[in-house]
C-alpha cells in the first residue's frame, strides 16, 4: 500500500491542519468524520489517485492536525474547509465526506455557497435527531472523563470505535484509530470534540437540502449501528438530486469493512 502520510501543513485561522495530496487528474477532496482521521481513507486513496488528484486532511482537532483548547465543532470545520479550498485554489472539486465529514461538506455547500462538481456522502450525520447516549453523557460530564486514567481511557475508546465496523476490527486498524487520541494531548482532545458536538449544526442546514442542485451519491453501510440506514433513506428523500446505494456487510466505517465495493460505487458515480 502506498504511503499516505500527511506531510504538508496549513495554518488556518483556527489552527494548523495537516494534509496530503496524491495523484493526477481532476481534484477530489476527502473529508473524514469523528472520531476518525485520514488514516481511514488509506484503502482507497491510492486507487482514487489513478484517476484524480486526491486532497485529504485531518480535521482540526483530529489525527495529526492541531489539537488546541479552542472550538473544533462542526461550526468551525466548514470555515476551516473553506480556507483549505482557497489555499489549494480549488473552485468546484469533487468531494467525498464521511460521518461529520459529510456534514462539513454539506455546511460548506449550503452556508458558505461553495460549489462541488459532484458530492458523495458516506453514512453522514445529516438528519436529526442524532447523537448517541455516549455522546450525551460525555457532553454532560466532560470534565470527569478528562480525568480518567489513561489505560481506562484507551479501553473505553477501543470498545467505542470497534462498534463502528461490521467485521471484527484488526489490530492495525484499531491502533491507527486510537493513536491520535492517546497521551496528554490526544486524550483531552477526544472528549473535547464529543462535548462540542451539537445537533444545532445540522438543524441549520437540514431544511435547505431540497435546494441542492448538484449530483449527490449517498452511500450507506447496511449494518450501520451508529447512524441507522433509515437516516439515509430520509436524507435521500430530502436531496432531490441524490442517488442512494447500500453496501451489505458494512457498518458505519464502510471504508474499512468494504473498501473495494465502496471504491466501485465512487468510480461509477464520478467517472
Amino acid at each position: 500500500m502506498q504511503n499516505i502520510n500527511l506531510t504538508r501543513r496549513f495554518s488556518s485561522t483556527y489552527g494548523t491542519v495537516c494534509y496530503g495530496i496524491m495523484g493526477e487528474g481532476p481534484p477530489l477532496v476527502l473529508v473524514h468524520g469523528t472520531p476518525w482521521s485520514s488514516f481511514n481513507w488509506r484503502h482507497i486513496i491510492p486507487a482514487l489517485s489513478q484517476w484524480f488528484t486526491v486532497y485529504y486532511y485531518d480535521l482540526l482537532g483530529y489525527g495529526e492536525s492541531e489539537k488546541n483548547d479552542g472550538d473544533v465543532s462542526l461550526g468551525v470545520q466548514n470555515k476551516v474547509f473553506v480556507e483549505l479550498l482557497n489555499h489549494w485554489e480549488l473552485k468546484d472539486p469533487y468531494a467525498i465526506g464521511h460521518d461529520f465529514g459529510g456534514t462539513t461538506v454539506l455546511r460548506t455547500h449550503m452556508l458558505n455557497k461553495r460549489d462541488f462538481k459532484k458530492l458523495i456522502l458516506i453514512d453522514p450525520v445529516a438528519v436529526a435527531p442524532w447523537g448517541s447516549t455516549f455522546f450525551s453523557h460525555v457532553n454532560k460530564y466532560e470534565s470527569a472523563f478528562q480525568g480518567v486514567p489513561s489505560y481506562i481511557h484507551k479501553a473505553m475508546v477501543s470498545a467505542y470505535v470497534q462498534g463502528a465496523t461490521y467485521k471484527p476490527m484488526n489490530d492495525e486498524t484499531l491502533k491507527g484509530i486510537l493513536n491520535p487520541w492517546l497521551g496528554s494531548t490526544g486524550q483531552p482532545a477526544f472528549y473535547r470534540q464529543i462535548a462540542q458536538a451539537s445537533q444545532k449544526y445540522t438543524d441549520e442546514i437540514e431544511d435547505k437540502y431540497g435546494e441542492i442542485k448538484i449530483p449527490v451519491l449517498i452511500v450507506w453501510g447496511r449494518q450501520d449501528k451508529w447512524v441507522p440506514i433509515e437516516k439515509g433513506h430520509k436524507l435521500h428523500s430530502e436531496i432531490k438530486t441524490s442517488q442512494f446505494v447500500t453496501i451489505p456487510e458494512a457498518g458505519h466505517l464502510v471504508q474499512e469493512d468494504q473498501p473495494a465495493v465502496l471504491l466501485s460505487h465512487i468510480l461509477k458515480f464520478l467517472i
